[in-house]
């Protein structure tokens, strides 16, 4: 996000510009560079360190910040007047820094678990506010420089998109070269190069020159030798690491347990054993006894000689499963190029007796659901075991979480390239009250009436390793194309005769009395949620939140107290909450306390009458158009998940296109929107965009979803370009029309309480957009976004209101 979409300082007409161009243009393009570089790189810190949930932190506290630094420079105004603005950029730089490196070590080593417990509230909450420190420095020199520089607004525009642009385009390459904590030491190292540019006095030039030197040297060590790395991670102290590998994507380590067996675990969470089996010798050995005993092997008993499709084959136990069972054909799809060629095909492919270079293993880099679409092969089976979406492919927003594997639209794709008799099969934990599994069922249950199956009770097997209890157990289901035969059924049965721990939860003509049966027989997956404990209904594009699976009036009593597998899943929900009041406090104590207390103070000191106060109605304006904003944008960031193949690319691209085009229009709206009364046409614009956007985005997005990523990224900024140009422009605007109305004497704080407003309301807003999201959906989310901008337009008339203070 840009720097000065959240800064529009007072500008200060009689302050003598002391710097040239060639200082201040780079000056003000590397902060803003190293701040949006921090907020990306901080989202894929907090999901490995902290939990996926949390991800999402990073960018309510860089909009926190960034507006608490501009209040703060109101604030001190006369504490900073006696410094030039040369030595305060220098120094706030050069302190930003250092700060940024003590905020990644803190980070670091904090731990925070799952419990919700008081100390563990505390320790988020130190986390949340040391994070925002260095992003409020920079809306504190910001707010400095665009005040003393008023003839060069559009310069200053220009150098800030520049260096914002330029951070979205590094962030992943970075993130694969040299990980997230490096990549947070090169936003330090870059900030403390702005204080070299910055700095006069030769002193301070030393000094930040050679602070730049010893973070490029940290850096340079760092990438070799990890010694600024993960140290906890969920609360957890990471020990017995043989490698640790970082990219854009997600940190995967290979952990070495004393049995000798490799673990890859991915975002210091989800795990897969690397497979260390011989196929030559399979049969009768404990290897065969343990995976054909699993659950997943089901649906090998089945299908011996069928060719697979299998997502997320991680450490290979699927693929060595099908291999051995006779499968001609076994096409893995991985997404994460760590895990393919990294281990599997490099470090670890002796360990796994090359299980990934055989020739009857044919393994892709990509995404999933993107992979079986454009298949232009059917497959006998499409695989998916405990492919955890929350912990791997976290991206670094809570509107990241989940990737569209599980909705209904996807499971209609995997059916469409299956063979006649061909087999999903599902592999999820599942607990007491099923939720998870019974989800599958209720999406492919879907997702089979959707391709005409009026009667779907005949296709569907569901196996258990045992009893379902609290802690869980795994559970798969089969859902076929066509109904299942007495014949499969049978060798489903003589299956689990030989490996007698596996339990039959239900089969067409054998079943018993559970959640999974009542659903099947019920034939009507979104009646049956309604009145089942949980929420299974089935899940689409439009709310891809497949794990979220409690209802509003059991949220805290179903996560209170409890330490089962699905915790870890729906404390996402009460994470939503604890951000809300933890930003919700933060935005009172940084933004509208100091406000107020100045206010008072300025009323009492100049005797300003209550006329010259800001109408709280003129203050709405700019807090409906900061919540429209960030509605709208965390809307596209999740749109574009599966139309770009991945959540970082679509935090990448969507906020660079927003960035970018935002930026544009708002310079352009000091020569189109010269009074308040043409605020009308870009809200209308908006307002207009939006309903059409909801409509048909969806479906124009997935119809392009197997074209080259070079053509998707074309078509994604002809999609948010000419929309993010016309949003940049209502916010200056609104600025603009206050600023004309302030009076000579410059009393009044209208501009600073709108500032200060649209801040509050952008913090608050990335939190509620979850929330509606995640309860009504994303065309709801941008429908709301629409009604933030209708709100505006309503009130465009009242900032001719705002009084003038002679």
């Amino acid at each position: 996000m840009s720097v000065t979409s959240e800064i529009h300082p007072q500008v200060d007409t009689q302050a003598v510009s002391e710097l040239r161009e060639k200082t201040l243009l780079p000056g003000i393009a590397l902060a803003s560079f190293s701040a949006l570089l921090l907020e990306l790189a901080l989202t894929r810190l907090f999901s490995v360190v902290l939990f996926y949930h949390f991800a999402f932190l990073a960018i309510s506290i860089a909009l926190l910040g960034l507006g608490a630094g501009g209040v703060f420079a109101h604030l001190w105004k006369r504490r900073l007047d006696t410094r030039n603005t040369r030595s305060l950029a220098a120094v706030g730089s050069l302190l930003n820094a250092i700060v940024i490196v003590a905020v990644l070590v803190i980070v670091l080593h904090v731990p925070v678990s799952l419990d919700l417990t008081a100390a563990n509230f505390l320790r988020l909450s130190l986390i949340y506010l040391c994070s925002a420190v260095p992003f409020f420095l920079t809306g504190l020199q910001f707010s400095v420089i665009f005040a003393r520089e008023p003839s060069r607004i559009s310069r200053l525009y220009g150098a800030d998109l520049i260096g914002g642009a330029i951070a979205c385009l590094a962030v992943v390459p970075l993130l694969n070269w040299i990980g997230a904590p490096s990549a947070i030491l090169v936003a330090a190292l870059v900030s403390a190069v702005a204080s070299v540019v910055w700095t006069s006095p030769l002193c301070w030039r030393n000094r930040a020159v050679w602070t730049s030197a010893a973070l490029a040297a940290l850096i340079i060590v760092n990438s070799s030798t990890h010694l600024v790395d993960v140290v906890w991670a969920k609360g957890i102290r990471r020990k017995n690491v043989e490698i640790a590998r970082w990219n854009a994507i997600s940190r995967v380590e290979v952990d070495r347990n004393d049995d000798g067996s490799r673990v890859i675990v991915i975002d210091a969470d989800a795990n897969t054993y690397i497979m260390n089996a011989d196929p030559a010798h399979w049969a009768g050995s404990e290897w065969e006894q343990n995976l054909m005993g699993a659950a997943p092997g089901v649906v090998n008993a089945l299908r011996p000689h069928g060719d697979y499709a299998i997502i997320g084959p991680g450490g290979g136990v699927d693929v060595l499963r099908a291999i051995v069972n006779g499968s001609p054909s076994v096409t893995g799809i991985e997404i994460n190029p760590i895990i393919a060629n990294t281990i599997m095909r490099d470090r670890y492919a002796n360990f796994a007796y090359h299980l990934y270079q055989r020739p009857d293993v044919h393994l892709h880099i990509g995404d999933g659901r993107s992979f079986i679409r454009n298949a232009s092969n059917n497959f006998d089976v499409v695989q998916m075991t405990l492919v955890d979406t929350w912990a791997s492919t976290a991206a670094g927003a809570f509107a990241l979480s989940e990737n569209s594997l599980y909705t209904t639209e996807a499971f209609r794709e995997y059916f469409e390239h299956l063979r006649p008799d061909g087999i999903i099969a599902v592999t999820r934990w599942e607990f007491q009250e099923p939720r998870e599994a019974l989800r599958v069922v209720s999406v492919a249950m879907q997702a089979l009436h959707e391709l005409g199956e009026a009667e779907t009770a005949r296709h569907f097997l569901v196996i258990s390793e045992g009893e379902l209890d609290d802690d869980g157990i795994p559970v798969t289901v089969l859902a076929k194309k066509s109904a299942f035969t007495a014949d499969e059924e049978a060798a489903v049965q003589s299956h689990l005769q030989t490996y007698s721990e596996l339990k039959l939860l239900y089969a067409p003509s054998r079943s018993t009395q559970n959640a999974f049966t009542d659903l099947i027989k019920s034939n009507a997956p979104i009646s049956f949620a309604r009145q089942y404990a949980y929420n299974v209904a089935p899940v689409t594009d439009n709310a891809p939140f497949f794990f979220f699976t409690l209802k509003p009036s059991q949220i805290w009593r179903s996560i209170s107290g409890t330490d089962a597998m699905d915790w870890k899943v729906n404390l996402g929900v009460a994470v939503l909450f604890a951000l809300l009041m933890i930003s919700l406090l933060a935005v009172v104590a940084f933004l509208l306390v100091p406000l107020i207390l100045e206010s008072k103070i300025l009323q009492t000191r100049t005797l300003q009458p209550e006329a010259a106060r800001t109408p709280a109605a003129t203050l709405l304006y700019f807090v409906a158009i900061g919540l429209g904003y960030i509605l709208v944008e965390i809307t596209f960031i999740q749109r574009f998940v599966l139309f770009l193949g991945h959540p970082t690319y679509a935090l990448t691209v969507v906020v660079f296109l927003m960035l970018l085009s935002s930026g544009a229009g708002s310079i352009v709206s000091k020569y189109c929107i010269v009074r308040p009364a043409r605020l009308w046409l870009p809200l209308a614009i908006i307002v207009s965009a939006l309903v059409v956007y909801t409509a048909m985005l969806p479906s124009f997005l997935g119809h392009g979803i197997g074209l080259s990523f070079a053509v998707k990224v074309m078509i994604s900024t002809l999609v948010l370009v000419p929309l993010g140009f016309v949003m940049g422009m209502p916010f200056p605007a609104g600025l603009s029309a206050l600023a004309a109305h302030r009076g000579p004497s410059g009393n009044s704080d209208s501009i600073e309480w709108a500032w200060a407003m649209n801040a509050a309301s952008s913090v608050l807003g990335s939190v509620l957009a979850m929330v509606i999201a995640i309860q009504f959906g994303l065309n709801a989310t941008l429908i709301c976004g629409a009604l933030a901008y209708l709100l505006a337009l309503g009130l465009r008339g009242k900032l001719h209101a705002v009084p003038s203070v002679a």
